[in-house]
């Protein structure tokens, strides 16, 4: 639901000038999204929207598009030189790294949105990665086998 929130938001953001959360809310209301203030921040902060003046000066909502590739490139930096491995059972997911690295690893894997993640549990020099399904996992897996080379 949040994902497709996300992709909703951006659509909305892309065509239309918003100039408040609260007209986000209202789009987000006409699209069949029933949220609350709270719930429009949390999606700005995720989404890293910004407002920058709009051609007749007024401040609207758009994309962040200055560090994205920056801070995406950072993470997976970090992630390719902390894992060591991994592999999966079922719809599990277990990613060894160096001792200590782990956190670090788990952090850039949650930034890296895989879709189908329920959630990620990293220790001292492993990550436990919970996915919807056993096709996730393995295609995770499959991204991370090739991050690592």
């Amino acid at each position: 639901m949040k994902k497709k929130r996300h992709e909703v938001i951006l659509r909305i953001i892309e065509t239309n000038s918003i100039f408040t959360q609260t007209e986000l809310m209202e789009k987000l209301n006409e699209e069949g999204f029933e949220t609350t203030q709270a719930t429009i921040s949390r999606d700005i902060k995720d989404l890293r929207l910004i407002k920058k003046p709009d051609k007749y000066g007024r401040s609207c909502y758009t994309v962040d598009k200055s560090d994205n590739t920056e801070i995406s490139g950072k993470f997976n930096s970090v992630f390719s030189h902390s894992v060591i491995s991994s592999d999966s059972a079922g719809n599990m997911l277990v990613v060894k790294c160096y001792t200590g690295m782990a956190n670090a690893a788990c952090a850039a894997l949650d930034n890296m949105d895989f879709e189908g993640v329920v959630g990620t549990l990293a220790g001292d020099d492993t990550i436990f990665v919970l996915c919807r399904n056993i096709d996730t996992a393995e295609t995770i897996k499959a991204e991370i086998n090739k991050m690592i080379g």
